[in-house]
């Protein structure tokens, strides 16, 4: 079993490390990471520039990039072998509900998935690495598992571990993503300068916990483990969509289909 390793917190996050020792003796690993931390950086591949590879003192490969730029680079160029198995993490934080889309943690599991390569992301529940031995021991659970009986090559698992003593977890579930409100304002400030800047404000409160939820699930002190499909299309509106066929020929029929009002041509 070759497995290979990545992460959004860095080469040099505990998370990762921790994740390396508890896959040790399970496969052959290959730790490819961002030089630094990418959180937030979602499927983003870096266009603009090169990108650099570097092997840290511990056997790690770094790049100055993004999740999914590691693992791209890793599956197409630096690596003479196909990994049998992408995971990443262990982030530092839950990847919950809406968090998905913007997950670097994620997206390095997503970039192996789109490859064909089945692909585990895993996450501490809570910032600060408190309990990070329990999410690697359930790291290892869930790999051995996948190394004794092997999941279909379709499969992208997102795995968010409660930060609790190991014997306080209650079982692992399967679950669906619950639902956020929508994020808090930005906070606006300004530079020493005068001139005005802003940081993204908070995540919006949870609106859907419900028990078979990743949120519910966390909540209990379960770990949630979310089957994830990267087809967007919103099946239910296709035919609704078809209704208004005649407006994708004028611009203006179309803008009032998409706002939902009817638009009255001279016509």
């Amino acid at each position: 079993m070759r497995i290979l390793v990545s992460n959004d917190d860095g080469y040099n996050a505990l998370g990762i490390e921790a994740l390396a020792k508890a896959l040790h003796g399970l496969g052959e690993l290959t730790v490819v990471a961002p030089e630094t931390n990418c959180s937030g950086s979602s499927n983003s591949l870096t266009l603009n520039r090169p990108l650099s590879v570097r092997l840290a003192p511990n056997g790690y490969f770094f790049i100055n990039g993004t999740p999914s730029d590691c693992v791209h680079i890793a599956l197409t160029g630096l690596l003479d072998f196909r990994p049998d198995l992408v995971v990443s993490g262990i982030n530092n934080g839950a990847n919950l509900g809406d968090d998905t889309l913007y997950s670097g943690t994620v997206a390095a599991a997503t970039e192996g998935y789109l490859f064909g390569i089945p692909a585990i992301a895993f996450s501490l529940a809570k910032r600060g690495w408190e309990h990070l031995e329990t999410a690697a021991q359930v790291a290892r659970q869930i790999v051995a598992h996948h190394v004794e009986r092997p999941i279909d090559s379709k499969i992208l698992l997102n795995v968010n571990i409660p930060a609790v003593p190991y014997d306080a977890l209650d079982g692992i579930h399967v679950t669906r993503l619950g639902k956020r409100h929508p994020s808090e304002p930005v906070v606006k400030t300004t530079t020493p300068y005068g001139d005005p800047v802003y940081w993204i404000g908070p995540v919006g409160n949870v609106s859907d916990a419900a028990s078979d939820t990743d949120f519910g699930a966390i909540e209990h002190n379960r770990v949630s483990v979310t089957p994830l499909r990267l087809d967007l299309t919103y099946h239910e509106q296709l035919d609704a969509v078809k209704g208004h066929g005649a407006a994708f020929h004028d611009p203006r029929r179309l803008l009032g289909a998409i706002r939902g009002n009817r638009y009255v041509g001279a016509g």
